[in-house]
């Protein structure tokens, strides 16, 4: 454990760095580093795309807080569960290869999902679209028990365990019905990855995603050795301002497509702008359109928020006021990330944090406020009167 002071040389180590320093920037950037500080968040990054570049950056705080190092553009986070964004493309690319459509019955490419039991019928109505859009009906989490000791796995590490659950999974509602966010439906449609490519996940997202768009320094699971030192740490903190570290440098397992990817802000700032601009070498336009077209109701979307949430195709469509926002978020082993687009403006914003502050005393006490606060902040500055 270590003791979270808010001292001079915490205060000092908080630095901004932004690409144009004047506003309406200024004022995000201030507030960003404002409300790292009150609420004990050890490290983070946002950088704000614009037409195709990086128009604004800010970090602040550590990336490693007992070292002292402070976060710089190198700094690599994990990104957890915005790796579906990247699951959810791969899949459009071999459906538009014509090797399958999104409303044929997954079981079709998993026989293993025979031994799921559908109260509600044959197991052959989850289709690949349901999956995509967290409403097949499968359970939120990978285990269906247990999970919760030391000695156990972070995540189920082959393939083979995640068949033994089967027999002992059952659909929780009539598929594609309702909207129930699902990490076993994310890792059904990486298996369907690799059947069609004959690739290993994570090596068909780099031939035909990361390579292609030149990112050149995101990994999956553990970080290769010449970027260890970039890798962000990550920490949990209590409401008496403790942080506990967390194991930052991990394998998710079988559960790569779901939340294996590792990425600076940089890196990611390239894969902002293809999702706002379109690369039809990676994806057709209409295609990643299609994937921002609501599906389902989604109370709530993956840890964001709004007016009206609808899941799309692994990403979410919320309505904050006027401003309508397509993207995903992260939260996994201390690390909460979000990635958002606007499409009138042709502009986005992506946004991590190495400390998950979760209150029980004062709900404005959160890394997850800090996260809404920075929205609310970009929305207001940029968006407000740049079309619904």
């Amino acid at each position: 454990m270590i003791r979270l002071l808010v001292s001079l040389s915490l205060v000092t180590a908080f630095t901004v760095q932004a690409a144009q320093p004047a506003d309406p920037w200024s004022g995000v950037a201030a507030l960003f580093t404002q409300r790292l500080q009150q609420t004990g968040i050890v490290g983070g990054s946002v950088t704000f795309v614009q037409d195709g570049h990086v128009a604004h950056e800010a970090v602040a705080g550590f990336q490693d807080q007992a070292t002292r190092r402070p976060v710089d553009r190198d700094t690599i986070f994990h990104w957890a569960s915005i790796t579906k964004t990247f699951t959810g493309i791969a899949i459009m690319q071999l459906r538009d290869r014509g090797f399958f459509s999104l409303d044929d019955p997954v079981v079709k490419y998993v026989p293993e999902l025979r031994e799921v039991h559908n109260p509600f019928g044959d197991i052959s109505q989850v289709t690949i679209r349901h999956l995509m859009s967290h409403s097949g009906g499968f359970r939120a989490g990978t285990w269906p028990w247990g999970g919760d000791q030391p000695w156990h796995p972070f995540e189920p590490t082959r393939w083979a365990q995640l068949v033994a659950m089967m027999p002992y999974t059952e659909l929780q509602f009539r598929p594609g019905t309702k909207y129930s966010y699902s990490n076993p439906g994310v890792i059904f449609l990486g298996r369907i990855i690799e059947l069609f490519s004959g690739d290993d996940y994570e090596v068909y997202i780099a031939k035909n995603i990361l390579m292609p768009l030149g990112m050149t320094r995101t990994f999956f699971d553990r970080a290769p050795r010449h970027l260890l030192d970039h890798r962000s740490h990550s920490y949990t903190a209590d409401d008496d301002g403790t942080v506990h570290e967390q194991p930052f440098d991990f394998d998710s397992g079988i559960t790569v497509s779901n939340g294996g990817l590792n990425a600076p802000l940089g890196d990611m700032a390239t894969y902002l702008s293809f999702l706002i601009d379109g690369n039809d070498t990676i994806l057709k336009q209409s295609s990643l359109l299609e994937m921002a077209t609501p599906q389902v109701r989604a109370a709530d979307g993956e840890g964001g928020s709004g007016e009206d949430v609808q899941a799309g195709l692994s990403c979410f469509i919320e309505r904050h006021g006027q401003v309508e926002l397509v993207g995903h978020s992260g939260d996994q082993n201390g690390f909460i990330s979000h990635l958002y687009v606007h499409r009138p403006s042709r502009s986005g914003y992506i946004a991590s944090f190495n400390t998950t502050v979760s209150s029980t005393r004062d709900p404005r006490h959160t890394t997850r406020a800090v996260d809404d606060d920075l929205r609310d902040s970009i929305a207001k500055a940029f968006w407000s009167n740049a079309g619904r």
